[in-house]
């Protein structure tokens, strides 16, 4: 049962963190204004195409919540609940999450609504590279938070059950 419970997990963790890892740090680049000489990839930068990549965040975040009920039930199995390892992985998808549903998503959300009043027209493409940096800097964050899990759920210091 515990190679089962592993197995989805790991899977989980596959096919829902990493798609929403990749459409998040994908998003800012599609959301802010194209200028001239800024598309060396012949890339067509479209709200459609900033719109999808935020419906692959959102989600896949409701996938997501299968990544640490499997762990946690994994764990559980395994008996290793208290090691300091799989604490620091939980304290940090805590984290992650709590970037993803109240600064990424959210972020996201405000961009693709984009400025409002005619006040902001003047602006408005400089706050939206602005804000769209701010959220390339989170998501970058993020990112990093699901790189060190990683690490600490194949390295596990200090555990006694393997590796």
């Amino acid at each position: 049962m515990t190679k089962l419970l592993l197995s989805v997990h790991v899977l989980a963790a596959i096919l829902a963190i990493g798609p929403i890892t990749v459409a998040a740090s994908m998003f800012p680049r599609f959301v802010k204004p194209q200028t001239e000489g800024d598309n060396p990839a012949g890339e067509e930068r479209t709200p459609g195409t900033a719109a999808l990549l935020h419906r692959i965040c959102r989600g896949y975040t409701v996938v997501g919540v299968a990544v640490p009920v499997f762990g946690l039930a994994t764990a559980a199995r395994m008996g290793v609940l208290g090691d300091a390892w799989l604490i620091a992985s939980i304290v940090l998808t805590a984290i992650a999450a709590a970037l993803l549903l109240m600064a990424i998503l959210p972020g996201q959300e405000r961009l693709l609504a984009g400025p409002a009043g005619a006040a902001a027209d003047a602006a408005a493409p400089e706050a939206t590279r602005s804000a769209a940096a701010r959220l390339a800097m989170v998501t970058g964050i993020f990112n990093l938070l699901w790189a060190v899990v990683v690490v600490l759920m194949i390295v596990r210091p200090g555990s006694t059950t393997g590796a």
